[in-house]
């Protein structure tokens, strides 16, 4: 029995071989004569519409090499691809004759490996031809190249196989170099620029019907290889010509916000001229795209520079102001929708404040005295610094003024004297650009009236303390000579900064009556006489000035409600020939050379980020430069999805920068805390405030019993030393 199902399984097979046989023939006769009926339409179509015709001759002459016996041939092949790829699915498992096992037969497609021939041949035929068939091998080459190493990489539906690194950099140099130019031949559009309006114009033509899959393929593919980067140069090189087509993302929302989403995060954590390079494509998409990325870009950019200005220090202050200025230019693309974001989030600053002045706890006060707070609202007044002159933005300077006053006098103690004094900074900023007065003297001689800045110095001569990197100084950090000084000095810079500002008006000398009174008052009471020289030359300065707006106001005859009183030395105002506007640049020189002594612009990480704005301001003109660049970027052994060298530093460089922020997150949370809220006036001041003052910026929150218990180890190893080493000397003058 056995033998006869054998036989009977065998004859199934010869029948169902001949079956396959059959269909195999009925579909090559059907291929023949839809060939031929293709090819009599061809030259029926020379007849009807000979322009057409020659159209296709001039761009696809491929299309008109029309011949039956290739048809044939590959309609025969394709047909027993097909029947092998069945089979091969079929005996994919095991095949069992007679309960026997027979091998597995797995036979992966063929594909064309890609060299650099193919490679060359494609690029001149695109170049001299104009050939549409290598422009779509080229997209193909392309979406294989970005695709290497993904797990779908060895896709059947490719038609390309996998490259070497030198046929990725020639594939990748050339499409990102031609592929901007040879679209818009394409589709028929100016060599460059173009907004929105062109690209929905152009969605209702033949040609974008033709031609949109080539444009979705290239920035499809390009965004998939700009998350594989790790080079910095070679991102920058890829954005810098994107940056040309961007203008298609009109037609793809979907890959519009994922490129917005991985421009800000270059902008944000890049290094180089990143940043740079990825701030002006946010900008440029801005400026043609309109109002379909607007909002994505304010709310993203400014959420990106939220997130990165939660820490500070000397390292990092000129890159963050960079980051600053770039969000104020994004802002002013289009400033009425600029307007909507900025209320809202000066609203919700404006919250904050509330909810701390409601409360009055230390969660509370935390909020408004930490680094994100403060850095938003300098970010807000240099936007109103910027924008004072435009209708649409200078009513958000009121709200704004109101809450820097709140936040200089929400605890108002010696130790948060550097916040105070960035406060009147930006209070002086609005008031100069706006041209509206803002009592700012107020703040400063508050300032001078505390024992902390009276009294000698007690601390010893201490560290010099840079107040543009702090907001909160440790207690015996305020009994050193360095922070009294700093903190005098920069009270006078400030308040002659704000005075010099209406050293011009004619109400000057009424203006300058209470400060003089109180600065008097200071330089009696105060024992230092370093602090009573400096504040009599602000004296002497003063005076003078309202001295020379005294003598030119007896010979006005306006009334002060006389619209006349706003043309009142316009000329020496413009000139700066006051006193104490010339007081005031002496003031600024010597406040320069302070702040240069306690950094080096050259460990500064932002310092070269102006260097890297010119050079790309003169690229623009210059694409050959930029070319041998990419030239030089696409010359390395990089594949995407694969384990480059490149990346392992990479890592190693992440790892530290974790580690980094860390430190910076433990030093940082516990320089804001507000931990008291007695005035600085009060003379209550024991042994655990000073530990937990020289906590606050160097070391962990830690309970004073904790600290006993970690410091006790140390203490005891070693007296267990000394104990040892005196046993040891002992023996030794034994033995002698």
């Amino acid at each position: 029995m056995g033998a006869k199902g054998r036989v009977k399984s065998l004859d199934n097979e010869m029948s169902d071989e001949e079956e396959k046989e059959e269909t195999k023939s009925n579909k090559t006769s059907k291929s023949k004569s839809q060939a031929k009926e293709h090819k009599s339409q061809l030259e029926r179509l020379k007849d009807k519409d000979p322009e057409f015709y020659e159209f296709l001759k001039e761009h696809d002459e491929e299309l008109l090499q029309f011949n039956d016996e290739d048809i044939d041939e590959d309609v025969t092949t394709d047909v027993e691809d097909a029947a092998t790829d069945v089979e091969d699915a079929d005996l994919q498992g095991v095949d069992e004759i007679g309960g026997h096992r027979v091998a597995e037969k797995k036979e992966k497609p063929s594909k064309n490996v890609i060299t650099t021939a193919m490679v060359d041949s494609w690029c001149n035929s695109v170049q001299e031809k104009e050939n549409i068939s290598a422009v779509r091998s080229l997209t193909k080459a392309f979406r294989t190249a970005c695709h290497y190493g993904d797990d779908g990489g060895d896709d059947s539906s490719t038609k390309f196989s996998i490259m070497s690194s030198s046929v990725f950099n020639k594939i990748m140099l050339f499409v990102l170099s031609e592929m901007d130019a040879i679209l818009r031949k394409l589709l028929k559009l100016p060599s460059s620029g173009g907004k929105k309006e062109t690209i929905m114009d152009l969605m209702n033509t033949k040609h974008w019907k033709n031609y949109n899959h080539l444009v979705k393929s290239y920035l499809g593919n390009a965004l998939h290889v700009l998350n594989q980067m790790t080079d910095t140069e070679m991102i920058s090189f890829t954005l810098r010509r994107l940056k040309y087509s961007s203008i298609f993302l009109a037609a793809f929302p979907s890959l519009l916000r994922k490129y917005i989403k991985v421009a800000l995060h270059f902008w944000a954590t890049g290094g180089g001229a990143l940043p740079v390079v990825s701030f002006l494509f946010l900008r440029d998409l801005c400026i043609r795209l309109g109002s379909d990325c607007l909002d994505e870009c304010f709310r993203g950019i400014y959420k990106a520079y939220v997130l990165n200005c939660q820490f500070i220090n000397a390292v990092k202050l000129q890159h963050l102001q960079f980051l600053g200025n770039c969000v104020i230019e994004l802002f002013g693309v289009d400033v009425p929708t600029a307007y909507q974001h900025a209320f809202v989030f000066i609203r919700q600053l404006a919250m904050i404040l509330r909810d701390a002045l409601n409360t009055k706890t230390k969660e509370a006060f935390r909020k408004v005295y930490e680094w994100k707070f403060i850095n938003c609202l300098e970010l807000w007044t240099g936007a109103i610094c910027a924008y004072s002159s435009e209708a649409d933005f200078s009513p958000l300077a009121y709200p704004l003024t109101q809450i820097i006053s709140g936040v200089a006098r929400l605890v108002p103690t010696a130790r948060y004297f550097p916040l105070r004094l960035r406060c009147v900074k930006m209070l002086n900023r609005i008031a100069s650009a706006t041209g509206t007065f803002i009592p700012v003297s107020m703040l400063l001689l508050d300032m001078l009236e505390m024992k902390e800045l009276n009294r000698h110095p007690t601390g010893g001569v201490g560290k010099a303390v840079d107040l543009r990197t702090i907001l909160k100084v440790s207690k015996p950090t305020l009994k050193t000579r360095a922070f009294q000084e700093a903190c005098v000095f920069s009270v006078a810079v400030e308040l002659a900064e704000h005075l010099a500002q209406w050293s011009y008006s004619v109400a000057f000398f009424e203006l300058s009556f209470i400060p003089l009174v109180r600065l008097r008052s200071f330089c009696k009471s105060t024992k230092v006489e370093r602090f009573r020289k400096e504040m009599r030359q602000l004296i002497n300065q003063i005076e003078a000035s309202s001295e020379y707006t005294n003598e030119r106001r007896m010979s006005i005859s306006f009334l002060p409600n006389d619209p006349a009183a706003m043309s009142f030395l316009e000329d020496e105002k413009k000139s700066e020939a006051s006193p104490l506007s010339q007081y005031v640049l002496t003031l600024r020189q010597r406040a320069q050379q302070r702040n240069d002594m306690l950094t080096e612009s050259s460990v500064l990480v932002g310092e070269h980020s102006s260097v890297f704005g010119k050079k790309i301001s003169e690229s623009d003109e210059e694409d050959d430069a930029w070319n041998e660049e990419g030239a030089s970027v696409f010359n390395s052994s990089w594949l995407p999805g694969g384990d480059s060298k490149t990346k392992k530093p990479k890592e190693i460089k992440q790892k530290k920068k974790k580690r980094k922020m860390e430190e910076h997150n433990t030093v940082a949370v516990h320089e804001d805390v507000v931990e008291e809220l007695v005035l600085s006036s009060d003379e209550e001041e024991s042994a655990s405030d000073t530990l937990s003052a020289g906590e606050d910026d160097n070391e962990k929150l830690v309970p004073p019993r904790h600290q006993s218990k970690k410091q006790k180890p140390p203490t005891n190893i070693s007296k267990t030393k000394v104990k040892s080493r005196a046993k040891k000397s002992k023996k030794r003058k034994r033995a002698n």
